[in-house]
């Protein structure tokens, strides 16, 4: 049976991280999200995939190629300009055979809950949630599927639709009917709801659903994986380095005397760690990085070709790719008040509910030495940040600030 992984969308509320990347392809564990999902596919028995692209198709298509580094079969359809879910799997028709399932490449789904669902034929994945109103609500009666009601102000349930179906090619002659929703986007869920009318679909309650909706949510889906790996060391670590607990070190890696790395953790390949440096728990360092002298570096994300190489701080914070902290240059994460931490996406005021939050920080960005980035703080890409500068809130794309 083929899947269908809808992979195009750019995710904008993932500002600054996507503005060079689709957002199936952030790293968790540095890995894409969108491998993490493959895997559990591959586990669950699916060899032959579909990848619907569009925003830096090029992207996906060089990573994941024909699918032979995995053993499976993957084909690649663009949807060109995203104009809805709806539009995504209609375009795939001629892709697929009598059933097929469709899943969101940026939300992750667990084998045995992608086992369920391929185990029922017209089946619908539904996930509790504690803010249905962000969600498509989904009403049932004794678990079959009565209606997808998008986005209530007043939910009358906490069950929302996962994101994962399986369907007969009887979906795309619905698919054919629908019109665009008042957000000028061709739903998905419009077409179920008129299938809803003549066909009986089954709710399937899941037992995990991970959606990353914010940069912030980066952190939490990190930390589940880095509790699952196993110690491993394809690096070198010299006699004085520290290695505490569940640690990754990648090929062609050293951990320099006097480095202290604190599990669990996963660091790349041909990174350079140290000398006299911390890296505490859950954070994931990609490729080609180095973390210096006299550095810390806490519960973070830290992309590949990124230097932290000397006297810095960095916690709970998302890096990017071919940055550079000067020396000295810090980030704070804690509120003097302790108070939730707000973070401005593309001029929205957004409540993060979390206490400690470091900065979000797009790829090519340069910090002067000494300078100083507050909680909370939104840096774009190609961003130059001058000797002792003070940063905060949101810095725009291509901006200097001295």
């Amino acid at each position: 049976m083929k899947c269908v992984i809808l992979a195009a969308g750019e995710g904008k509320r993932m500002h600054p991280l996507t503005f060079t990347r689709p957002k199936v392809m952030l790293p968790i564990i540095n890995k894409p999200v969108l491998e993490l999902n493959l895997l559990n596919l591959i586990d669950a028995g699916v060899s032959d995939f579909v990848f619907v692209v569009g925003y830096k198709s090029e992207m996906v298509r060089n990573y994941f190629k024909d699918g032979s580094k995995w053993n499976v079969n993957i084909s690649y359809v663009n949807q060109g300009k995203p104009t809805g879910t709806g539009d995504a799997v209609k375009i795939v028709e001629s892709f697929v055979e009598s059933s097929f399932i469709v899943l969101c490449g940026d939300t992750v789904f667990l084998k045995k809950d992608i086992k369920k669902i391929l185990e029922n034929k017209n089946s619908i994945g539904i996930f509790k949630v504690d803010r249905p109103e962000d969600y498509g609500v989904v009403e049932t009666k004794k678990e079959k599927v009565v209606k997808i009601y998008e986005k209530m102000k007043n939910p009358f349930s906490d069950m929302i639709n996962a994101g994962i179906y399986h369907f007969d090619k009887k979906i795309f002659s619905y698919l054919k009917k629908i019109k665009k929703s008042p957000r000028g986007e061709y739903e998905l869920t419009d077409a179920i709801n008129l299938m809803l009318k003549d066909i009986s679909f089954k709710s399937i309650v899941l037992d995990y659903w991970k959606d990353l909706v914010y940069p912030w949510d980066l952190f939490d889906l990190n930390k589940e994986y880095l509790e699952k790996i196993k110690k491993e060391n394809k690096g070198f670590i010299e006699k004085n380095a520290t290695i505490k607990g569940k640690v990754v070190v990648g090929k062609n890696t050293t951990l320099l005397n006097g480095s202290y790395i604190e599990g669990p953790c996963i660091i790349g390949d041909n990174c350079k760690i140290g000398p006299n440096c911390y890296i505490r728990s859950f954070t994931s360092i990609g490729d080609n990085c180095h973390v210096g002298n006299a550095c810390e570096v806490k519960n973070s994300i830290i992309f590949s070709n990124t230097n932290i190489p000397h006297h810095n701080y960095v916690g709970d914070s998302v890096i990017g790719s071919n940055c550079n902290l000067g020396s000295g240059c810090k980030v704070a994460n804690l509120r003097l008040d302790k108070k939730k931490i707000t973070v401005l996406i593309d001029n929205k005021k957004i409540d993060t509910g979390r206490r400690k939050l470091g900065v979000i920080m797009g790829d090519n960005v340069q910090t002067g030495i000494n300078s100083i980035i507050n909680v909370g703080c939104n840096i774009g890409n190609n961003v130059f940040i001058g000797p002792g500068a003070i940063v905060k809130d949101y810095i725009k794309p291509n901006s200097k600030i001295m």
